[in-house]
């Protein structure tokens, strides 16, 4: 029994040198993975040293629980040692008092001698296990706790209606909004928004007044609080959302490209598309100009993120993305924020011409992008206090509208 204690003391002890060091190195793992993944700023502004400090610093935590646990690990280790030969050499003295007794044989003394040795090697290789059978334990349940955690908006819930065609008509009715991250700031308050199918509809007002909200509540990221999105007449938390979703086309203000060719990200929006319809497409988003021009030409690597790209250039091949989706309904979150002005004059020629007959919600800072527009809605403090064309909003000279674009204009 001795033997066995302290075996297993050994096998328990050389696993503390390793140790559970997670946690001590998540926030060094934290700097060094945003300074890798933001290596351009951190080059930019010479401050390699300051992430390196920063790095160092944090180290300095678990390199002082390291040194503890190896400090003690080391300790227990070689009392375990101790306890092992202390207790091998107790079995062999004793057997052989048996043995010049005449109690017991030498043959008799090694095969005991050998069996506890075994024995207690196996159990102490099991027990040794402990800490990992009960890490994979918590593994497993943390697991288990995610796949068996209800959803609130399932995209393929079987009791929901499927949607095989739209119309086009949206409307907000008495929709209160707050961002489960933060439930006690109210984004939006009894907004009423209608937009008719067919029709563009364009959000302005301050940043962080809701525009890009609008656009996630009618995609379902989220669920309003009180009231009901509507889309031709149904309520979408009645309507199959994957389906529905297969009629909506969304561009970012962020655009998310894939670490594959060019043409790949723009097929991304289709299943089963054909090489023309991903250049038709391009030439839409007045893509193909300058992808025609590259090397590759279509199989042109983007990287990952579309690092090899510019801001402009991903935004028109996110715009090619949607355009090939032929959606019913297109989200523009600031669709044009990363174009310089010759680059957002053609494209924006391209969106009048791909906005006709599909039902339009595009999001704007540059006032100047959405003159064309059927209508215009200004929102503030969650509601929308002015909508009109362009001509009508700036034929009030108080309005809410008409100021924002003085404010821009004295800027230009």
């Amino acid at each position: 029994m001795s033997c066995h204690i302290a075996k297993t003391f050994q096998q328990l002890s050389l696993k503390g040198f390793a140790g559970d060091t997670a946690k001590a190195h998540a926030k060094t793992s934290m700097i060094a993975g945003e300074g890798i993944s933001n290596i351009r700023t951190v080059a930019a502004f010479n401050a390699q040293e300051k992430v390196l400090s920063l790095f160092c610093h944090e180290l300095r935590i678990p390199q002082h629980r390291s040194l503890q646990r190896s400090q003690t690990a080391g300790s227990l280790f070689g009392l375990s040692q101790l306890a092992l030969y202390a207790s091998e050499a107790l079995i062999l003295w004793y057997g052989a008092h048996l043995v010049s007794k005449g109690v017991s044989t030498f043959s008799k003394v090694i095969k005991v001698f050998v069996v506890l040795v075994i024995t207690a090697n196996s159990v102490a290789e099991t027990v040794s296990l402990a800490p990992e059978i009960i890490r994979g334990g918590e593994s497993v349940g943390s697991v288990f706790s995610i796949l068996d955690h209800p959803t609130k908006i399932d995209p393929d819930d079987p009791e929901a209606e499927p949607v095989e065609s739209v119309h086009g008509e949206i409307e907000f009715r008495h929709v209160d909004f707050a961002y489960p991250s933060r439930p006690d700031v109210v984004v939006f308050k009894d907004l009423n928004l209608r937009i008719r199918a067919g029709q563009s509809q364009a959000l302005v007002g301050a940043s962080g007044s809701g525009k890009s909200s609008v656009i996630a509540l009618i995609e379902r990221f989220y669920d309003p609080t009180a009231g009901k999105v509507m889309i031709d007449g149904k309520d979408i938390r009645r309507l199959n959302l994957k389906s529905l979703r297969h009629k909506i086309g969304l561009v970012q203000q962020e655009p998310a490209l894939f670490a594959a060719s060019i043409f790949d990200n723009i097929a991304y929006g289709k299943e089963g598309t054909t090489e023309a319809e991903v250049i038709q497409a391009a030439r839409a988003a007045n893509v193909h100009g300058f992808v025609s021009a590259l090397p590759d030409g279509y199989k042109t690597p983007v990287g990952e993120r579309g690092v090899q790209l510019s801001g402009g250039q991903k935004q028109r091949i996110a715009i090619a993305r949607a355009v090939l989706k032929d959606p019913v309904i297109l989200l523009l979150d600031e669709a044009t924020s990363a174009l310089d002005v010759e680059s957002e004059c053609v494209l924006q020629e391209a969106l009048e011409r791909i906005m006709r007959g599909r039902t339009t919600v595009l999001v704007a800072h540059r006032l100047s992008t959405i003159r064309g527009v059927n209508c215009i809605g200004v929102i503030q403090d969650g509601r929308i206090v002015e909508q009109g064309s362009h001509a009508e909003l700036v034929s009030r000279p108080e309005g809410a509208y008409s100021r924002l674009l003085q404010l821009q204009l004295h800027r230009v």
